[in-house]
């Protein structure tokens, strides 16, 4: 499947329960792979899109890969599973936050279910984003454990904020149908891969090589427009 599918092609049958994994992808890594893997069977999805962010407003661009290049990161990830693909469709609805294309994309997909997938770190950075509430309001949310980030992001401002919103117990498979406000949050196995490593580690390699010091490639700041549990 193509890593990069125009808007204007999405062709989602009606009333299909889609999960929204957003992020930089930068890179890929087999930790988005496992979250996307246990939402499907946790969530019941019938698809989940990796949606690749152009960019970040809130990232620097120093160290970011091109879209063309992340998408293909991606797609290296999910490979030919039939239910997962990569969509870099934020440039033709042009949106730049999270919010906005989550807007759009219930514009144009009237019956389709959304469900928005994070990692436990961008519970704890969402009250950044831009309009961060809209997102809770707009489509259920599914949060996923990750190593050093579940307590405190349980104690964040955002589940604080959204606490009476929460499920717990059996019924996450219905949180897709669920009236926004709703999340879950999944203590799953925690994968400690990570993308801001792996740029560190590609760094220090290409410096080895070089022979010159290696540069600092973790983004500084917030992050919106689809950060990704990296």
């Amino acid at each position: 499947m193509s890593a990069a599918i125009p808007a204007h092609l999405l062709g989602v049958a009606p009333r299909r329960r889609v999960g929204l994994l957003g992020g930089s992808f930068n890179p890929a890594h087999e930790g988005h792979l496992e979250i996307a893997l246990i939402a499907l069977k946790r969530l019941a999805l019938d698809e989940i899109w990796f949606l690749v962010s152009p960019g970040n407003p809130l990232k620097p661009s120093t160290g970011m890969d091109a879209l063309s290049a992340r998408a293909a990161s991606a797609q290296s990830i999910i490979g030919s599973h039939p239910r997962l693909r990569v969509v870099t469709l934020e440039t033709a609805l042009g949106t730049r936050y999270t919010a906005d294309t989550l807007a759009a994309l219930g514009r144009r997909f009237r019956r389709t279910r959304f469900v928005w997938l994070m990692g436990a770190d961008n519970l704890i950075q969402i009250p950044a984003w831009a309009r961060w509430t809209s997102i809770f309001r707009s489509v259920p949310v599914a949060v996923f454990a990750r190593p050093g980030y579940s307590v405190k992001a349980l104690a964040g401002k955002a589940a604080c904020r959204f606490a009476t919103a929460r499920r717990r117990g059996p019924n996450s498979r219905a949180l897709p149908t669920a009236q926004a406000p709703c999340w879950v949050f999944f203590h799953s196995r925690l994968n400690p891969a990570s993308a801001s490593a792996i740029r560190e580690a590609r760094a220090r390699s290409i410096a080895a090589l070089s022979g010159l010091p290696a540069r600092n490639t973790r983004p500084a700041g917030g992050q919106d427009s689809h950060p990704s549990p990296a």
